[in-house]
């Protein structure tokens, strides 16, 4: 990312579409310039105080001067180290679009996805695990992710990376002090007390990849799949159950045709729901293909909801799927129980009268706490191969101490470990890891 950051860039940061407020933000030495060229107040602003200004934009075009509040922060104790200008006005599209051409043509240019948050990075403001973190904010699907972003945010991860680095550096400082009094036979590092430190760091970083090992790296949502024979009342279950999808419904076996996806919203988490074809022996080249993506999606569940209806016996197909062990978890429902009673040992339903829904929501919700992976963001997939990195230098360097090695390989070793500790947490980096980074960003992050 070979971007000037002496340039005074300008973006949206409230989202965008009509609403009561929009946020437009510019960074760099001269944001406030370019601010004042179209926005004029009682008070004249004063480059060095942080405060609120009342007034007024004047947009070429525009015949009515729109009432907007002027947020300044001075540099360096701002998000990203330079002066910042927020613009805070009525949230009209046209308007935002005709303020940030405006404030272009005054001297900003427009901000690359993720700039505003790079700046902070390159500022110091934070590390590049917090940097991942505001992304896991952003693209955060539920509660539980929010709540595991600003953790991170928070410095969940980064801290104790930054304290074994700290650690690290202590212990190659005495290392390589040693070094310079070799032929003094002066040793300033007792060996049993480097075996210990390098202990304790290897015990710190098993920690951090069983927490990487165990975690989503995608967060995705755990996928539920609504199976079953022909018209056993699954799209009406499915319909009852998903958030804007609507699958068709008839009394004709297999009117599905597709498979359709939705969302159940549980609260503190979110599933994504599917209706399927029902089973039957395909007949034409589209049942064919109906019943192969039906297979399809039901090898990939994470759970199989199958939809058993309480007017028919269970088949031996529906017993031996309800017998089977996991992958895939399967679960048995009875539906249509407004016209039959449920068999015995089933989940009675009814999407004619809600009879169980709540009841399978809760069995849902339970479920998915139960077999939710904690998600952290981005940098868990970035950090998996430094961890491992890190981890075989460490176990090298405590070889040596073991064998009463060379000192100026244990320094080898040790430097090893610090570079891949320092690119977790982005004390060494390259271009291209951040343009990777913060290209995933939207525009004005």
């Amino acid at each position: 990312m070979t971007l000037n950051l002496e340039d005074t860039i300008v973006a949206l940061s409230s989202a965008p579409g009509a609403g009561g407020r929009a946020v437009v933000r510019l960074s760099g030495s001269a944001a406030l310039r370019c601010a004042l060229r179209l926005f004029s107040s009682s008070e004249s602003p004063s480059p060095g105080q942080r405060r609120v200004y009342a007034g007024n934009l004047r947009l070429a075009g525009i015949h009515a001067a729109l009432p907007t509040d002027l947020h300044f922060w001075p540099a360096p104790h701002t998000y990203t180290g330079q002066d910042l200008v927020e613009l805070h006005m009525l949230s009209s599209p046209p308007l935002v679009d005709l303020l940030i051409a405006q404030l272009m043509a005054a001297g900003a240019r427009a901000a690359q996805p993720g700039e505003f948050t790079m700046r902070a990075f390159l500022a110091g403001k934070m590390d590049l695990t917090r940097a991942e973190a505001i992304l896991g904010v952003i693209e955060a699907a539920d509660r539980h992710e929010l709540q595991q972003a600003l953790a991170q945010l928070a410095g969940g991860l980064s801290r104790p990376l930054q304290g074994l680095r700290e650690d690290l550096l202590n212990l190659l400082a005495d290392v390589e002090a040693g070094l310079d009094f070799a032929e003094e036979d002066i040793h300033l590092a007792d060996p049993e007390q480097m075996l210990h430190r390098l202990a304790k760091a290897l015990a710190q970083l098993t920690l951090v990849q069983k927490q990487l090992d165990q975690r989503s790296v995608n967060s995705t949502r755990l996928r539920v799949v609504f199976a079953g024979r022909p018209n056993a009342g699954k799209s009406s279950l499915f319909n009852a159950l998903a958030a804007g999808a609507q699958a068709l419904v008839s009394p004709i076996p297999g009117t599905t045709r597709d498979y359709l996806s939705g969302r159940l919203d549980l609260g503190d988490t979110q599933l994504e729901i599917i209706d399927t074809a029902g089973w039957q022996t395909p007949q034409d080249a589209i049942a064919t293909q109906a019943q192969a993506l039906g297979s399809q999606q039901f090898a990939q569940a994470d759970l199989v909801v199958l939809c058993l209806d309480s007017g028919l016996p269970i088949s031996a197909q529906e017993r031996s799927l309800l017998a089977s062990a996991p992958p895939p978890e399967v679960v048995g429902v009875a539906t249509k129980c407004d016209l039959q009673p449920a068999p015995s040992g089933l989940m009675a339903t009814s999407a004619v009268t809600q009879l169980g829904l709540m009841e399978l929501r809760s069995f849902l919700a339970d479920w998915a706490r139960a077999h939710r992976q904690p998600a952290l963001a981005p940098s868990s997939s970035r950090c998996r191969e430094h961890v491992r990195t890190c981890m075989e230098h460490l176990r090298s360097a405590h070889g040596l101490v073991l064998d009463e090695d060379s000192p100026e390989l244990l320094a080898l070793e040790l430097r090893g470990a610090l570079e891949a500790l320092g690119q977790m947490v982005g004390a060494v980096y390259t271009d291209d890891l951040l343009d990777r980074i913060f290209s995933r960003f939207c525009i004005g992050k």
